[in-house]
């Protein structure tokens, strides 16, 4: 299920909300055990058989956290070999399901190992996400960074809280501790989350699946047509559509939890200002750079060392956010791309970049983010490789056709409103004058409803609703 569905909105989300408030706010324990129930029934609506696995998960991570404290004080090698163990089964898990036939595929190529056999395992929605969320607990309790949940029904709730259970953003335990034990809800609150959700369901019907429908049909272009202004068109709204799809989602979800009373953290700033690959990874999906940062990036020395293990540590960083990302090479490929970026800019280019005009440094950055978007959308590193030629006239029909000029014209206020749309300006101009006059709160609540209509719209006229973060 999604959160731009019919059936979330008008079945799932009302029944829900019903059922958590229907349990007295004095008796938060239960409360959670509504969020358990509904999350599990959540996620197991698509795919009921993995509900047991994410249950698994629970339970070895809830008793590896418990022992961990148990052992922290008084036997210590023990806890670490308890922490040891709990992230060999939840990386184990999630191996087996993500990897095992990438690498035994790859394996295969080696004639003598092409007995090797595959798996073909259906991949769990979301178990990147809530596999990195579990795992932590069990890290953020032998940090002593957060209290161990002695509530088993509490720390499931926390693995899978619907709002941000298949899609992030990843949030750690010890930033929603004090909420799991004792949260504000409140009608203010609620109404934010409203508004909040509404914003990212306009953003991922309105503008995602719009910029997603455009770049289908460009991608799809035969060759034989195929123009340089043609492929340049699709990949910028390629660009669209993969920022309001996954920031949209993130919205959604702070939304909801706004609704049940938790405060996640945001996941997007506004990465298309950027002026930097620094700067851009510093806006883009900020819970995944977070916790590689917290838990991989930091441990192993992070900056604060030599320049040759600082190029190292980056390296193995962005090797696993690729991987993170995909069993596929173009993933790899991708980490690899933005750890290259990343060294250059940190030992010779940044400080020269910052004495460019903006402009040119927005430039810059938008440049080399949309050609990590070719390798990111195309797991067929060979048509990726053509692609990226038609975008720089390798083997294209013409650099402009009368359909371009067509397409420009028919999509610049699209183009337009995505552009605006990313940036802070609109935000900033809604908070600067929502307190002080009434009627920009009409406004707002009135574009909210006109947003819910349009977009609930589109899904009964429309069958294309993808979601790309889906498979990660």
């Amino acid at each position: 299920m999604v959160f731009s569905s019919l059936e979330f909105l008008f079945l799932y989300l009302p029944v829900t909300l019903l059922l958590y408030y229907a349990v007295p706010k004095k008796h938060l324990k239960w409360r959670n055990v509504v969020l358990l129930v509904t999350s599990l029934i959540f996620y197991g609506w698509g795919e009921p058989i993995y509900v047991f696995l994410m249950i698994a998960t629970i339970m070895v991570d809830y008793f590896c956290g418990y022992l961990i404290d148990k052992h922290l004080d008084t036997q210590p090698g023990k806890a670490k070999g308890v922490l040891i163990a709990a992230i060999i089964i939840n990386l184990g898990i999630l191996g087996v399901f993500k990897y095992y036939d990438f690498i035994v595929g790859n394996l295969r190529l080696i004639p003598a190992l092409d007995w090797l056999p595959m798996l073909n395992l259906k991949l769990p929605i979301g178990i990147s996400f809530y596999t990195f969320q579990s795992l932590s607990y069990v890290i953020d309790i032998y940090r002593r960074d957060a209290r161990v949940q002695k509530n088993p029904a509490t720390f499931g709730a926390y693995v899978t809280l619907f709002p941000q259970l298949i899609a992030g953003p990843i949030v750690r335990y010890k930033d929603v501790d004090d909420m799991l034990r004792d949260r504000e809800e409140n009608v203010a609150l609620f109404a934010s989350g409203i508004r909040t959700f509404l914003c990212g369901f306009a953003k991922k019907i309105l503008l995602a699946n719009v910029a997603g429908e455009i770049w289908s049909a460009q991608s799809a272009v035969p060759l034989t047509e195929r123009t340089v202004i043609g492929a340049w068109i699709g990949m910028i709204c390629y660009a669209f559509q993969i920022y309001f799809d996954f920031s949209g989602y993130s919205d959604m979800a702070i939304g909801l939890g706004k609704m049940i009373g938790f405060r996640f953290l945001e996941n997007f700033n506004y990465p298309y200002i950027a002026r930097s690959i620094t700067d851009f990874w510093r806006r883009w999906h900020m819970s995944l750079s977070t916790w590689f940062r917290e838990y991989v990036y930091f441990p192993l020395g992070g900056s604060r060392c030599s320049t040759a293990k600082n190029i190292r540590n980056l390296l193995i960083v962005w090797l696993l956010t690729g991987i993170w990302h995909g069993a596929s090479w173009n993933y790899i490929l991708w980490g690899l791309y933005y750890f290259v970026l990343l060294v250059i800019e940190k030992q010779v280019l940044l400080k020269k970049l910052v004495k460019l005009p903006a402009f040119f440094q927005h430039l810059y950055a938008l440049f080399f983010v949309l050609l990590g978007w070719l390798l990111f959308v195309f797991e067929d590193l060979s048509a990726g490789i053509v692609y990226l030629g038609n975008m720089f006239g390798v083997k294209t029909a013409a650099f402009l056709s009368q359909m371009d000029i067509y397409n420009i014209i028919r999509l610049l206020p699209f183009i337009s409103i995505c552009v605006l749309a990313s940036t802070p300006l609109p935000r900033r101009l809604f908070y600067r004058i929502y307190e002080k006059h009434m009627w920009i709160k009409v406004a707002a609540y009135a574009a909210g409803a006109a947003a819910l209509v349009l977009g609930v719209s589109y899904l009964v006229d429309s069958s294309y609703n993808p979601f790309l973060y889906f498979r990660f």
